[in-house]
């Protein structure tokens, strides 16, 4: 049923997306969880080479997706991709980390190692600076945020509420006690 639904014409689209991020991002943050609270060497080794390739990925993909999407079956191929880096008979994370990107990083690691510390130090300059706008955004993030909770609360445990939300006049009871005191 599941991979009938994945290649369905009909809104398959919208299901091999959701796939892929699924695939791609919900159980491998589970099983990095996992790993590293099971203190698993062996698959916290796993799942960092996997992360540093998804990443690698992600990067690219932001600038080839706007191309590369429109080619017909690409989020199928994508799905493929994720499902095989994280397989455990493919090693696929392993094996393009250690035959691409490990040769790459290496070769470029000096370079890379600048432009880290310039970045880092650049948003340490950006952070000193705008203090006052960060905590004015965080105090507001955070008051939006127990609205938001406050929101969602109320929604889940709804108070209940008279039946009839119509201004009413006085009771028949009250206008004839009313009419005794007048006499």
């Amino acid at each position: 049923m599941g991979l009938k639904l994945l290649f369905s014409p009909i809104s398959s689209h919208i299901v091999v997306r959701t796939a892929c991020c699924t695939v791609g991002t919900v159980l491998p943050i589970y099983s990095t969880f996992k790993a590293v609270e099971n203190n698993d060497q062996n698959e916290q080794q796993k799942w960092l080479l996997y992360w540093t390739v998804y990443g690698s990925f992600s990067v690219a993909e932001v600038f080839a997706d706007k191309i590369i999407s429109w080619f017909p079956l690409y989020y199928h191929a994508k799905f493929a991709f994720l499902v095989w880096l994280q397989l455990p008979s493919a090693n696929g994370a392993r094996h393009l980390y250690m035959s691409h990107l490990r040769p790459f990083l290496v070769r470029h690691q000096a370079r890379l190692d600048q432009i880290s510390e310039y970045i880092y130090n650049e948003m340490s300059k950006i952070i000193s600076a705008h203090r006052a706008e960060i905590q004015f955004a965080k105090a507001l993030f955070l008051k939006l945020m127990s609205s938001v909770s406050q929101i969602v609360w109320d929604l889940i445990h709804p108070v209940q509420r008279q039946p009839n939300h119509l201004i009413e006049g006085p009771r028949q009871a009250d206008s004839d006690t009313e009419s005794d005191n007048e006499n």
